[in-house]
């Protein structure tokens, strides 16, 4: 069984990947399995909230547009996804992994590629932060006079 921290930590990681990674780990495991879709993958918007300075008081940025999907595995594994934009084959995929993943030991080889993955994203992020920060202004005031 996979305790809920870790599982949150893949959903994030399939939330944030393209399809074409998605694809590529389910390919690892050979064909994909047999599935029933108990919700096929369907498109609607959230909203979305910011903070002011990211510590502020929540305001509604805007709404996204969302797909969510759920399957459910031969085994009687349920997966769930939610990915952002219209792509309804990644939420398909992302869903199977899911219900894969939950099925899978801690060291299988599934979760090695999807912790793989999970690094690859943390050092686009840093990677991305460091340029941002690299173009940073400090602005100050300079009083004259006394």
């Amino acid at each position: 069984m996979t305790d809920t921290a870790t599982r949150q930590q893949w959903m994030a990681v399939l939330a944030r990947a393209t399809r074409d990674e998605i694809d590529a780990l389910l390919q690892q495991t050979g064909p994909l399995p047999t599935h029933e879709l108990l919700k096929a993958p369907e498109t609607g918007t959230v909203m979305v909230e910011g903070r002011a300075g990211g510590a502020g008081r929540r305001f509604n940025l805007g709404e996204a547009t969302v797909t969510r999907c759920v399957v459910r595995l031969d085994s009687g594994a349920m997966g769930f996804s939610y990915a952002l934009g219209r792509d309804g084959r990644k939420a398909r995929l992302a869903a199977i992994t899911d219900a894969l993943l939950q099925g899978e030991i801690e060291t299988g080889p599934l979760r090695r590629s999807v912790f793989a993955l999970a690094q690859k994203q943390q050092a686009a992020r840093e990677l991305a932060s460091r340029k941002a920060a690299a173009t940073k202004v400090d602005f100050f005031t300079l009083v004259r006079g006394g």
